[in-house]
């Protein structure tokens, strides 16, 4: 498949339009609630979020850590804007329309980024941070198929360059990107922190 111009147009398909809708909502949520409750930590230091369970599962830990901040920027912020974006772009895509080009290079730079720092922030919460929230993983959890689904949409379209075999063979196995994702990334939890969780 020949690459398109930077100002053809191109639709999403049903599916992934909606893959984008929902995880802007459900990542526009986390980041929301993660901002309110660091901006409530902020003016009070005994504010102890909801989602402080145990000495695992504690979004304070994260919050207070110099990881969670993108070059000075908290990361929640980004990820409010981001993922509201991504679901109002989603929501176009969802009525059939199709976008140029350009902005689906756009949409890949940024999933591919997102992706980027949620593999880092993964290594960082169970590695050197030492604890997990609740949030943050619901984050991970629509970032890394929304990478994987962006990405083999950009190959199979012709915006980013692939052999047609690739293509083919990702095209017929799209399933199997995001279970290996989830089941390493859940095999990593449990080994790392096994019954502490519970």
């Amino acid at each position: 498949m020949s690459e398109p111009s930077a100002s053809a147009r191109v639709p999403a398909g049903r599916a992934l339009s909606l893959l984008m809708l929902c995880a802007g909502i459900l990542g526009a949520v986390a980041s929301t609630v993660l901002t309110y409750d660091r901006l409530a930590s902020l003016a009070d230091p005994a504010f102890s979020p909801g989602c402080n369970i145990n000495t695992v599962l504690s979004c304070g830990d994260i919050m207070d850590a110099w990881q969670s901040d993108v070059l000075g920027i908290p990361g929640t912020l980004l990820g409010s804007v981001g993922f509201a974006a991504l679901a109002m772009l989603g929501l176009v895509l969802a009525t059939g329309a199709t976008v140029p080009v350009w902005l689906w290079w756009g949409v890949q730079a940024a999933v591919t980024a997102a992706f980027g720092f949620v593999v880092w922030l993964i290594s960082q919460c169970l590695y050197v941070i030492g604890a997990l929230c609740p949030w943050c993983m619901l984050v991970w959890a629509v970032v890394l198929p929304l990478f994987w689904y962006v990405t083999l949409h950009s190959l199979c379209r012709g915006i980013l360059p692939a052999p047609r075999g690739l293509t083919s063979a990702l095209s017929r196995y799209a399933w199997v990107g995001p279970v290996l994702m989830y089941g390493v990334v859940a095999v990593l939890i449990v080994t790392r922190f096994g019954a502490r969780l519970w």
